[in-house]
């Protein structure tokens, strides 16, 4: 297996500043950054590193949140990573990205925030049931893939944000 990227931290006062936006009921945002897991494969033979919840989120039918999961990741030229939900949570609750497939760019990691990996997902169950997660439960998986350019590609542009930055 090629070994194309890695998985870290963003800075506590990254990670503090996207949290409370999102969750000002949490206080000890501290002990919640310190307890942040790197994404990780469950078995050897998995494609997807799975990534986990800061906290507890709860999630009726309906129901959209913004995970800052306190994470980004190094990636070599050439390789994107690709995010989709965890297949169970999907199949049980309907448990959907925002964006169907969230795409990290290698050159999002320079970004001014760090390369801080969000996810939007939304309980899109039509059965009425609730999703419920713990902090440190997966909730979406990532895979590296390759890609290739076009011949006459002459892209010089810089990225210095996340969604929709390349397109201002």
């Amino acid at each position: 297996m090629k070994k194309v990227a890695k998985f870290e931290k963003v800075s506590f006062e990254n990670f503090k500043s996207a949290f409370e936006s999102d969750f000002p009921q949490f206080t000890d945002i501290k002990a919640i950054y310190d307890n942040i897991k790197l994404p990780k494969r469950a078995t050897t033979g998995s494609a997807g590193y799975d990534f986990f919840t800061p906290c507890d989120i709860t999630l009726a039918p309906g129901e959209t949140v913004k995970i800052p999961t306190g994470i980004r990741a190094w990636i070599e030229n050439g390789w994107v990573l690709k995010l989709y939900p965890r297949s169970g949570l999907g199949f049980k609750f309907r448990l959907q990205l925002n964006n169907t497939v969230g795409i990290i760019d290698s050159d999002y990691y320079y970004s001014d925030n760090e390369g801080h990996i969000f996810c939007r997902i939304t309980n899109d169950s039509n059965e009425n049931k609730t999703v419920s997660l713990k902090p440190g439960e997966g909730f979406c998986q990532g895979i590296f893939v390759e890609y290739g350019i076009t011949l006459d590609d002459d892209t010089d542009g810089i990225r210095n944000g996340g969604f929709g930055s390349t397109t201002k």
